[in-house]
């Protein structure tokens, strides 16, 4: 079973239908928190915590390269190499989202390296390649949290914030996931939310 929490910002309103809580609001995407594997999500494209050379790796980049099949990896490997704080898209082959977004996030070193910024462009760049494609739906996971050390807490913040200031540029987009690991992670975006 998902447990799941939605929210959108501004003038909005909460509905609870089963084990989804929704924040609904005019002229902007709802957010949705969700407690998942990130590739079972049929959604029009999913966020990959993707490496530089986009080559697949382990965590979500390893579970996504294998449920997409042996095509992702030399589809990614053409669209790269990827800097830090960067996206790029390709198809999602075997997945239930059509698109993934390789978006390549920063290694923490204490936050004196521009760590927020690039984790903030990680997010913006995935909404600007999913709004540019006229995508209705993105999910993403807890981008830099993992082998990468960013603090989960800090990560949802800047998460939190950037897809609510950006995420209503794009028309197209309707839904945004954000697709935790665990209960843990999710009762942290929940918090953020507010």
């Amino acid at each position: 079973m998902r447990n799941s929490v939605s929210r959108s910002a501004d003038a909005g309103r909460w509905t609870t239908r089963r084990n989804t809580t929704r924040y609904d609001r005019p002229m902007a995407p709802t957010l949705e928190i969700v407690v998942a594997d990130i590739t079972t999500l049929a959604v029009d494209a999913i966020v990959n915590a993707a490496n530089s050379a986009l080559s697949g790796g382990g965590g979500v980049d390893g579970a996504i390269h294998r449920a997409a099949g042996p095509e992702l990896a030399p589809a990614a490997r053409a669209a790269g190499p990827c800097p830090t704080g960067h996206a790029v898209m390709t198809v999602g082959f075997r997945l239930p989202a059509r698109h993934v977004i390789h978006a390549v996030g920063p290694v923490w070193h204490d936050g004196d390296y521009g760590e927020d910024a690039l984790l903030a462009s990680c997010y913006s760049r995935s909404l600007e390649l999913a709004g540019g494609a006229g995508l209705t739906s993105i999910a993403f996971p807890a981008i830099s949290t993992g082998v990468y050390g960013f603090p989960r807490e800090r990560a949802a913040t800047i998460a939190i914030a950037t897809v609510t200031d950006e995420a209503p540029r794009y028309p197209s987009l309707q839904r945004v996931i954000f697709c935790c690991f665990s209960e843990r992670d999710a009762s942290l975006y929940r918090s953020t939310l507010g």
